[in-house]
């Protein structure tokens, strides 16, 4: 449960973030990252 909630956040936050396919992408992996690193949504 905690890796969906991690991805809706990192999602929201990339398509925020995000301007293009790519950027998006990289913003994503890097959210995905840092929810992770930090022990968020855990």
């Amino acid at each position: 449960m905690s890796k969906i909630l991690r991805a809706i956040a990192a999602g929201w936050g990339a398509k925020k973030l995000g301007a293009g396919c790519l950027s998006t992408i990289i913003f994503f992996i890097f959210l995905w990252w840092l929810l992770g690193h930090f022990g968020i949504f855990k």
